[in-house]
């Protein structure tokens, strides 16, 4: 488990941060200079070098994501214009696409953060801009709402799977409705029929807690608390849920990390937003309470889960089943070894989860419970050390990659092995290298006393 002993104080991870944008600059313009946009959305590296695999186009915002971010760290205008440019060039095929899920992913990094540095007075504002911004979110959070299956207990976003598959992931889609909805938009149905688009995004976070999300309260045989499901199924003809099951994890019936990672910080950013709202726009839906108390039981318990099943220094590895662990001996009772023959870790869904964990600290503290927010501070700090640092931070000049030993697809075996006696380590992918970027920048603006970093406007 994660050794909390260990943990670095807030402002000793300031050196490693300043490292990390200096680093990224490097990474923004050699895929700049260098990628092949004609072959499709960069994913992953093979051999250092960002390359692309068909499944969907779910990156591509994070590759502009990440330039706008390092803008918003270091105030970098070349990556501002490079992030903005390519944005508003890029990005519009993302918001009316109505085939996936990822709306949150593609078009809160892209067009969310440029609207969110507008209105920090970080680049000038301009008002047809900041529109522009503004209609790409409202459509984009009507898109991915209009993407809706029905069920006996309420809905929720299905995914690209099709109308019976719910993800674990798309809880971090639902910050698009949810923004949608402060900017005052509704989905129009038919017969000119306004549907409320935060009706939609807690209905599915509802629908994420009860059914993706496990409590140790003997659901099935493999009910441990803090346990996520990759998918559920779901009958459409009857809404009737059906059993959980795994895309990308090793079994519907083990613990995939990165499906984990995306609850972890899924549900804390939506307690902070709910925090901040008024309670009048909850009485329709049973009021505020209800809702903090569901989405607080799921991260707590997603949280201690994380901290029960990774090593000592916080990188989990790519599934808590994984069926070679056990070749590995006791591996929670000691750093991670990404260079080990038998599982991949997967800094990724550390990257992911340690943000959750430092957001839910700091909803914690904000309610007097000092003693649990100590302990989920800890244990995101000591993760985040790990990834800002090698072998984890990827300092070769010659790579494109920031973040090492990233997994897209263990099962399909999409990842590159560099030697085939191991597992496979040593590559990047976008959503790693970006969530890397937004828990440094999240970390910066904490020491530096910056202006609190939300998806939505606090």
């Amino acid at each position: 488990m994660i050794d909390l002993t260990s943990a670095p104080k807030l402002e000793d991870l300031k050196p490693a941060l300043d490292r990390t944008f200096e680093l990224a600059k490097q990474k923004v313009e050699a895929i700049d200079r260098d990628y092949d946009d004609s072959k499709g959305s960069p994913v992953f590296t093979v051999e250092g070098k960002y390359t692309t695999r068909g499944w969907t186009e779910w990156t591509e915002g994070f590759r502009y994501g990440i330039a706008i971010l390092h803008f918003d760290a270091t105030g970098d205008e070349a990556s501002l214009a490079s992030g903005r440019d390519k944005t508003v060039s890029r990005m519009a095929t993302h918001v009316s696409h109505i085939g996936v899920h990822d709306h949150g992913f593609n078009n809160l990094s892209t067009y969310g953060n440029l609207r969110r540095l507008m209105l920090e007075g970080r680049i000038a504002d301009n008002e047809w801009e900041r529109h522009f911004y503004e209609l790409a979110i409202k459509t984009s959070g009507a898109v991915q709402a209009a993407r809706w299956t029905p069920h006996q207990k309420g809905g929720f976003i299905h995914s690209f799977n099709g109308p019976h598959s719910l993800f674990v992931d798309t809880i971090r889609s639902c910050r698009i409705l949810m923004v949608a909805h402060q900017l005052g938009h509704v989905l129009m149905g038919e017969g000119d029929k306004p549907i409320s688009l935060l009706d939609r995004a807690l209905q599915h976070i509802r629908s994420t807690a009860e059914y993706s999300v496990f409590y140790g309260e003997g659901r099935d045989s493999y009910d441990v608390s803090g346990r996520t499901a990759h998918e559920c199924v779901f009958n459409t003809k009857d809404g009737a849920y059906r059993c959980p099951n795994s895309q990308q994890g090793y079994t519907g019936f083990s613990t995939w990390t990165r499906g984990q990672s995306w609850a972890a910080v899924g549900f804390p950013e939506e307690l902070e937003l709910l925090k901040t709202m008024d309670d009048a726009e909850f009485e329709p839906f049973g009021g505020k309470a209800e809702w903090e108390v569901l989405m607080l039981k799921a991260s707590i318990a997603i949280a201690e889960n994380f901290i029960a099943n990774t090593p000592t220094d916080g990188i989990s590895y790519w599934d808590q089943g994984a069926p070679n662990l056990y070749k590995l001996g006791d591996y929670l009772d000691r750093p991670a070894d990404p260079f080990n023959e038998y599982e991949p870790v997967d800094s990724t869904a550390s990257a992911i989860t340690a943000q959750g964990l430092l957001r839910l600290a700091r909803y914690l503290r904000g309610k007097g419970e000092t003693e649990a927010a100590d302990r989920y501070e800890k244990a995101g700090l000591i993760t985040a050390k790990s990834l800002l640092s090698e072998p984890y931070l990827s300092t070769d000049s010659n790579h494109q990659g920031l973040l090492l030993h990233s997994i897209y697809h263990e099962p399909n075996g999409w990842d590159h092995r560099p030697e085939p006696n191991k597992a496979a380590y040593g590559e990047s992918s976008m959503w790693g290298d970006y969530h890397l970027m937004e828990l440094a920048v999240y970390l910066q603006r904490l020491i530096e006393e910056k202006p609190y970093l939300t998806f939505f406007d606090a």
